[in-house]
């Protein structure tokens, strides 16, 4: 997961240059120079100019990914502060540009080979999903490998970035073996405070340099403290820096701070899973919140959804990131319905379906959750598509497709769904809410047939 290279956060000097000593002759391609007046050139990440000076590097006696590393298990991926192949779900919360943010962290199934300095390595790949405000803003497909000393290896990403719900560029896309971009680490072995590696090395395209700050640290986690995590400070191509926590069982952990712009776990399955049935009073706050969704958003549907709330909160253990968000997302709502604004209370509701579904994680398989997620993008597609929003139609039809590359097999009644999302991707494309709405209810009952098959 290493898609959050494009977001500034407080703190970050954007655009500082600290000029290393002694001559920067050095070039911006991948390769690595055998002494320390190495130059990695700066990048205006705003306009992809290539400066003159050069980033404030560390010494190369302080990097300990200059190593070649062998692969004869890659996909077991069990290094705790990058616990791949353990986590099958991560959700984070936060805000950034002052807008609710959320993302999906997703194991897709099966494995990719990645061909690079004459071998070829299974990696495992992550999808994930990033929602601004609710709506699709980011995708990135990251691809892991665990070397046989236990460090885990970035071999690539595929970056889609969205606005209006369509692809407006994949800038920060690279591949190990492509254009000569190396293998990068991303996490050590045994990280100690001091040590250097690189999990981006293609100066010019993406490079990110990572310091380890401190070891063995607690932090809260959604329901308790955790041990031994680590905080690592990363420079970026632009000259900015920003903190990260990585924590064992969860890996990447947090970026950002409370009070400013924030991406951090919500909540982690399997480390947050609770067995048991779902709780009566989540089920009933899923009802309200799937109810205040569907069509007009009245006062009614407000004050239910609020009830439900507050039944649920008050019988469970509530993760502060969720709870913060979900009341957050119920006082735009209500802020809205009073205005008599429905566009603002539509976007409220489907955030507070989204959590709804995200509590519901810690009770129920990832499947289950997922395919009430793709329910809920289909209703959404019919509600989008009758307010004749274009962007807002192709932004649920990406949605859906994102859920359904987690949740296809080879059923008759999958092949059915892949068949409708056919469908309404060519109406996105070709900009026809109408028949995208017709749609929305077909995809609604076939996967309906999914979810009991």
């Amino acid at each position: 997961m290493n898609a959050r290279h494009k977001i500034m956060w407080p703190g970050a000097v954007a655009g500082a240059v600290v000029l290393m000593a002694g001559a920067c002759s050095g070039n911006a391609g991948g390769s690595e120079k055998a002494n320390s007046q190495e130059c990695v050139h700066v990048v205006d990440e705003g306009t992809g100019k290539t400066g003159e000076e050069c980033l404030p590097i560390a010494p190369r006696s302080d990097r300990v990914d200059l190593i070649e590393p062998t692969f004869s298990n890659p996909t077991k991926i069990t290094n705790p502060l990058h616990p791949t192949r353990e986590v099958d779900q991560v959700i984070m919360g936060g805000q950034v540009d002052d807008a609710p943010f959320r993302t999906e962290v997703s194991l897709l199934p099966g494995t990719e080979t990645i061909t690079f300095d004459g071998k070829t390595v299974n990696a495992l790949t992550q999808q994930y999903v990033a929602f601004s405000d609710g709506r699709i803003h980011e995708v990135a497909l990251d691809r892991y490998a665990q070397a046989d000393d236990g460090s885990v290896w970035y071999l690539g990403e595929d970056v889609f970035n969205y606005e209006d719900g369509v692809v407006a560029d994949t800038e920060g896309t690279w591949q190990a073996g492509r254009d000569k971009a190396p293998a990068a680490m991303i996490m050590p072995a045994d990280p100690r405070e001091g040590d250097v590696y690189r999990p981006e090395n293609l100066p010019g395209v993406v490079f990110e340099e990572v310091t380890v700050k401190a070891v063995d640290q607690t932090v809260d986690g959604p329901y308790g403290e955790i041990n031994g995590a680590v905080t690592v400070r990363e420079l970026h191509m632009d000259g900015s820096t920003e903190d990260k926590i990585f924590a064992p069982g969860y890996g990447e952990f947090s970026t950002g701070t409370a009070n400013g712009e924030l991406e951090a776990v919500s909540l982690a399955v399997p480390p947050d899973a609770k067995r048991g049935p779902l709780p009566d009073r989540l089920a009933v706050l899923d009802k309200a919140a799937h109810s205040a969704q569907d069509g007009e958003v009245t006062d009614g549907d407000l004050k239910a959804v609020q009830a439900a709330w507050t039944g649920y909160r008050d019988s469970d253990a509530v993760p502060d990131l969720l709870d913060k968000q979900m009341t957050r997302d119920l006082d735009t709502l209500a802020e809205a319905v009073g205005a008599g604004e429905q566009a603002e209370a539509h976007g409220a509701a489907l955030r507070v379906a989204q959590n709804t579904t995200d509590l519901r994680l810690r009770y129920e398989p990832v499947r289950t959750v997922d395919l009430e997620r793709f329910d809920m993008w289909a209703r959404q597609l019919g509600i989008d598509a009758a307010a004749r929003d274009e962007g807002a139609v192709a932004g649920d039809v990406t949605s859906l497709e994102l859920a359904w590359e987690r949740l296809r097999d080879d059923s008759a009644a999958s092949a059915a769904v892949t068949a409708d999302l056919r469908e309404a991707r060519d109406a996105a494309d070709q900009k026809d809410a109408a028949v995208a709405g017709q749609v929305a209810p077909q995809l609604t009952e076939d996967i309906a047939k999914v979810q009991q098959g």
